[in-house]
This record gives C-alpha cells, structure tokens and sequence, in this order.
C-alpha cells in the first residue's frame, strides 16, 4: 500500500513538471529550450529555478530539499514531453537530464560550509579545481547470453550516485556474472552493453575566501556523460548538483562515518579576472583623481603602498607596477608575449622584505603565499598523483596554478633547492606548466606573477664581492625576474632614528574604542598591524572613502595632514579599474626603449654580472605599460625622460636640443590632426559608459584635443628624476653595487 501512494504522488509531481515544461500557451520558454535541445542533439537543457520559483514555487522549494525524488520526477517528465515531439529521438536517448540554474539562496555554499544538513539537497558550491581524475566507462546496461538456453538477458545497473533508491549492485557480483538464476554459464557480450563517461573531480575553496589560519578544505565532485572534461586543475568552476553520503568501509565493515559527494548536473567556468562591485561614483572618483593635475598618482599611490612600513620608496613603484601588470600580447601566429611582471628582493634580514610580501597578500585580489623551504617544484606546478580508492593517476593543481591571473609570494627564495627552482622557468616565462608523466600529458594556465623575497648567500649583503656572488641564483632564472632590489640595512644614525620612531609609533597604536594599556587580542588583527590600517572602515560599493583619516601615531611628524593616504579599499578599486585599460606603445617611447637598449647591450659586462639579454626589452615595456595604466591614460610614453634628456642637453650647449623640441611638437601635431575627436556624454545621459576611457580623455567643452590631455596628465615637476627605464635598468642589470637600488 505503501509503495502504491509513494508511486502515486511521484506521477503527480510528474504531471505538474509536465504542465511546466509544456508552457506554449504562456511565454513558451521551456517548450522552446526542448526543442532547441532536440535540434543541437544535446541531452541535457538548463532550467533556470528563478523562473521555476515564478511559476510553481512549492516544486522549487521541495526541488531543493528533496532533490532526488525530484529530479527523478523531472526527467521523467522531461522524457515522456520529449516523446511527443520527437518519438524516434527520444527511443535514441534513453536518459535524458536536466541541469539547474539561478539562485540558491541559502543554498550556495562553500565547501567549507557544507554541513549535514545539507544532505540530500540540491546545493550550489564554488571553488577551484584541483584534482582531476582519469575519464572511464561505467557500465549502464550489460547484456549476457547463455549458450545452454540459447537465451540473451539484459541487466540494468544503478548505483549510489543514481536517483534509485536501492542500487543494483548484484551486478558487478562475480557469481552473477557468470551464472544466471538456474545456474547455468553466461557469456557477457561487451560490444552491446551500454556505457557511460564517469570522472572524478576535487575543488578546493577559493584561497583569497579561506579563513586566515585554517586549511583550505575540498569536496569530490561526481560528473558523468556530457559533464566530463568541463574543467581541469586550475579552473574556477560554479558546481550545481545533489549532495549525498556513500557508506565507507573497513573490510567486510561499514563503519559509521560516511564519504561525502556531490553528484553534479551543471558545471559552469567562473572568469579569470577578479570581480568587484564597482558604482559609477567610484568609477568618477578614480578618474578624477587621475586626472588632477596637482596630484602625482603614481607617487601617491605608491606612498600609499603600505605605508605602516618606512622607507622603500623605489621597491613600493614596483610592486605597484606588479600589481597591474603590463599589456599581454598574442600573436597571430600563436606566440604569447606575457605582461606579468616578477620582482625579486634580496637583501639583509630585518629590512621588512616579509611585510612587504604580506601587504600584497591582502591588497592583491588574487595571491597566493608559500615558503621556499616549505614547498617543492611539483608544489608549486602541478603533480600526477595515485588515488588511494581507485588507484587511477591523477593531476593535481600547484600553487602557480591555483593563482592563475593572480600574484604568487615565495618567501625565502633563496632556501629552494636548486632542482625546485628550476621547476618554476616555464611557468615565468611562458605562463602555462606542461606535464608529462605516468602516461598524463596536460598543459595548465599559470599566468601570474612572482614577487620572491630572498636573503644574500652568506647571510648578510657583502658590499666587498659582486652582486652575482652575494645573490647566489643562476642567470637562466634572474633573467626571468622583471625588476630586481638589493635591500641593505645600512648603519646611519638619521636614518635609525626615523626607524625607530616610526616602529615605536606602531606599536603604541590602539583600535578605536581600546583602553590605554588594554592588551591587543591574539588573532588576526596582531598579524597584520604592520601591514594594514587597522582602524580602516569596510566602505561599502557606494560610498568608499579615498583617503585615510589622519592620525599622528600611523602618519607620524614627517607626515603632514596634506599628505594624504589612499584607503585599502579604495586603492583595490583603482587598481581593478586600471587593470583594463590596455595602453599602447607611442613611437618616441620605442624609440627611447631602443637607444637605452642598445646602450645597454654595447656597454662592458664583467663575467659575474647579470646577462643583460633580449627580453628586457620586453620587460621594460611591460614596466611602461603599468605605469601607463595608473595614470588612466592609453598610450605609454616617456615624456620625463625626453625632457631631460633636453635640458642635459641644453645644459652641455648642444645646439641640436631645438630640433628635438620642434621634432616632437611636429609629432605632437600630427597626432593631435589625425585623432578625431567626439562628443563627450555625461552621467545619466542615454548610452554612458563610465568605462569608455577614450571618449573620457579626448577633450573638454572647449575642444582641447586628446593628444594635449594624454601630455598634461603626467606631472614633470612632482615626480622624481628617476624613471621607469632608470628603475628597470638599475633593477635588472645590476654591473657594479652602485647600480642596484638600495632600498
């Protein structure tokens, strides 16, 4: 009787989807996804649940909570409306499956937060992909003949990830399989026997979403037929599907614990670049802020790069520059010329190369942090491993691969060894990991960054032996480091001083609404006090304050109230807004790129200096390009080194400094006649679009052409004599001691 009702209502709940996919009558937009589905020969269509909710909102709600008898239900129904369009079609396609989307509500989870109340629901769970196991055929139907009967049986195998209640598990019985009930010697027939695709995949929650401290944990994901090979290591993958429990064993015993799952219907690819909710107040602040001219922003953007820690001013312009990367470039013949940016410190202990590192860690939108000593090449790339279960070989995703599009920090670089160091060239230089082991050849993105912090080879920086001697690394690896900073800890007594009183100042720091004397919580906050501005207000998408509020104990004397510093915040949102633009390279900073080059190249290299090779020019681009972007600006130049390289010139009474001045306002000139300019739409007018830069840049109402506003926006008298070339040359060809920064 039982068994009556529990079939009863599953053909009610049949009926009703029914009547749901069958909407022709209405807005017929499920009737048109079947039919859609016929015609590309698919067997899965996509349900969005919003609209479910919309018109059947008790199905949605036992949808999620009751997911198995459910969708048992659905594809039923699914598969009884296909047989009265299509009849030959559905006969073809015995299983037909239907995937989910929308939102989940309390539903969308973490796989941290996947708890056993969420057992037997239909759940939505982000995260990365780390493993991916081997793609097999699991046995759906088998067919046996029996040569004593002259008979062919046909058997049907469900299992604990399939909607049935009770698996069939009789079948993989070695008895069974031999013998039918009389006992008489069955002949399994492989050929006619039905399969299906079956893979196993492991995601790992996001690293920038897990809790300081704590293990990233993971879930196995379950995909079968046509959702096989929708993802590999790496990838950030939006997973809808069943959550259950399958029984693990000891022996011939189960015990009381249970391996969790989640049998996946719908897997969809989440983008590369990081997200942020983003208005147009903030987009017109960012703007204007670049825009002003009695503000440097690339100097104030970098002062406001941690500045809990003194000094380093020409390292913090890296790292900035790091943070946004240069223009990448794909060929049409397929060479990629990478935009990542890597820096190297090497330096004396106690000169905060590790706060340095965890300041990024917290800014970037994407980082990842391992230790030399603490990781290994295969950590780092990617590995083939051994499933315990079944034995298979898997890949597994590294660190590099797992910050895809991100920033990676090694600290304690140089405490690698050297055969793990090596592991790492492709990824720095190409941008992928290529693996080649246990019958497994795959190539995974790692297009990220490296900022590696490192110590001198006898410990501390020797000023009486070459830069090659005291950094101890191969050449093959340097020349894949961007921008390299030698950090000394040198004795003087001003410059102690300054120290000194910035780090008691720090310490002397309370939150808001802490007593004198009270003691700092031991948690997160104590980790970070160097680092981050403690007092920093979560400023919502609307309304994020610019700067900081001034206080004497984080600003100190040296600082007055009209320096100003950039919030956390809202440094994170112009840095978001400035990774897209995609500046262009002006023909006077190639040329400029070229002559410093060529310079460079011609002058005499020592046997134990730096290999000054072919991709630095490259990198100096790279390094142009970032700067180019801070400034909002779409082409990168070098007008502050033009300038003075005029005035040095005019200096020495060189009689040809006038023909370059006329030579690049001729230049200027024909920029300025061949750029067509357009009008300039304003917030709330039809068509606006907060990111049309160009549109942003090209004039103002009295028709000043965008050539002349590219030219002003950059601050000759505000910004230090020391370029972007001149940092890339003492950073990355370091001839004598004198030539490397000595932050």
């Amino acid at each position: 009787m039982a068994d009556v009702e529990v079939d009863q209502r599953l053909r009610d709940i049949q009926r009703e989807y029914l009547d749901f996919l069958d909407d022709e009558e209405n807005d017929g937009i499920c009737s048109r996804r079947v039919k859609d589905m016929i015609s590309d020969g698919k067997r899965r269509i996509i349900i969005n649940i919003n609209y479910l909710r919309e018109k059947n909102p008790k199905r949605a709600a036992s949808l999620l909570n009751n997911a198995f008898e459910e969708q048992l239900a659905f594809q039923r129904a699914l598969k009884e409306y296909v047989g009265s369009l299509d009849a030959i079609y559905a006969k073809e396609n015995d299983d037909l499956f239907i995937a989910f989307e929308g939102s989940f509500g309390n539903k969308h989870v973490t796989p941290r937060s996947l708890m056993s109340r969420y057992l037997g629901s239909l759940v939505c769970v982000e995260g990365i992909v780390t493993k991916c196991s081997l793609v097999r055929p699991k046995v759906v139907r088998s067919v046996h003949y029996c040569p004593a009967t002259k008979k062919v049986l046909e058997r049907r195998y469900t299992d604990l990830t399939s909607f049935d209640a009770f698996p069939s598990t009789f079948l993989y019985n070695h008895t069974s399989r031999k013998q039918d009930e009389d006992g008489n010697v069955l002949e399994t027939e492989y050929g006619l026997s039905t399969y299906k695709d079956h893979q196993t995949i492991s995601i790992q929650e996001m690293p920038e979403k897990a809790p300081a401290g704590q293990l990233p944990r993971s879930v196995d994901v379950i995909c079968d037929d046509d959702l096989v090979d929708k993802c590999k290591p790496g990838d950030r993958v939006q997973v809808i599907g069943n959550y259950r429990c399958l029984p693990g064993k000891q022996g011939s015993f189960t015990t009381g614990t249970f391996r969790t799952v989640l049998i996946a219907n719908n897997i969809t690819q989440l983008t590369k670049e990081s997200t942020m909710n983003l208005s147009r107040e903030d987009v017109h602040k960012c703007k204007k802020l670049a825009q002003n001219k009695h503000v440097d922003i690339f100097e104030l953007l970098s002062k406001s790069l941690a500045p809990s820690i003194h000094g380093h001013d020409y390292i913090k312009k890296a790292i900035l520059c790091m943070l946004l990367g240069g223009v990448e470039k794909v060929l049409p013949n397929g060479t990629r010329l990478r935009g990542d940016i890597n820096v190297l410190l090497i330096g004396d202990p106690s000169v905060a190369k590790s706060q340095l590192l965890r300041y990024v860690l917290c800014t970037a939108p994407r980082a990842i942090t391992t230790t030399g000593r603490g990781s290994s090449g295969v950590g780092l790339t990617a590995a083939v491993t051994t499933d315990q279960e079944t034995g298979e070989r898997r890949l597994e995703a590294g660190a590099m691969v797992l910050a895809d599009r991100g920033v990676v920090c090694i600290d304690e670089f140089d405490k690698m060894s050297d055969m793990d160091r090596t592991a790492i060239h492709e990824v720095m230089e190409q941008g992928r990991v290529t693996i080649a082991k246990a019958g497994i050849h795959a190539r995974l993105n790692a297009r990220c960054s490296v900022l590696a912090a490192a110590n001198p080879v006898y410990g501390r920086y020797d000023q009486y032996k070459t830069p090659m001697e005291n950094i101890g690394l191969q050449d093959s690896l340097l020349s894949r480091f961007d921008l390299l900073f030698v950090m000394l800890d040198m004795v003087d007594p001003e410059h102690d001083r300054k120290i000194s009183d910035h780090v008691v100042r720090m310490h002397r720091y309370r939150n808001p609404g802490e007593q004198d004397g009270e003691a700092l919580p031991m948690g997160s906050s104590v980790d970070i006090l160097s680092t981050q501005m403690p007092d920093q207000e979560e400023g919502t998408s609307e309304n994020t304050p610019i700067f900081e509020k001034y206080d004497s104990l984080l600003h100190g004397s040296t600082r007055s109230r009209k320096d100003k510093v950039i919030s956390v915040e809202f440094m994170k949102k112009y840095v978001h807004i400035a990774k897209h633009m995609k500046p262009v390279l002006t023909e006077e900073a190639s040329e400029v790129i070229a002559e410093e080059y060529s310079k460079l190249r011609s002058q005499d290299t020592a046997d134990t200096d730096i290999a000054r090779t072919q991709p630095l020019m490259a990198r100096t681009v790279s390094v142009e390009d970032a700067q180019a972007a801070i400034e909002l600006v779409q082409f990168a130049y070098f007008k502050k080194v033009l300038e003075k390289e005029k005035k040095r010139r005019r200096g020495e009474g060189e009689n040809d400094g006038s023909d370059n001045e006329t030579d690049g306002e001729e230049h200027r000139s024909k920029k300025s006649r061949t750029s067509r300019s357009k009008p300039r739409q304003k917030p709330g007018e039809d068509g606006y679009d907060p990111y049309d830069w160009d549109s942003a840049e090209e004039g103002d109402d009295d028709g000043e052409p965008k050539e002349k506003r590219v030219t002003r926006s950059s601050k000759p008298s505000s910004q230090p004599e020391s370029t972007v070339v001149t940092e890339t040359e003492q950073s990355t060809t370091p001839a004598t001691p004198s030539t490397i920064s000595d932050d």
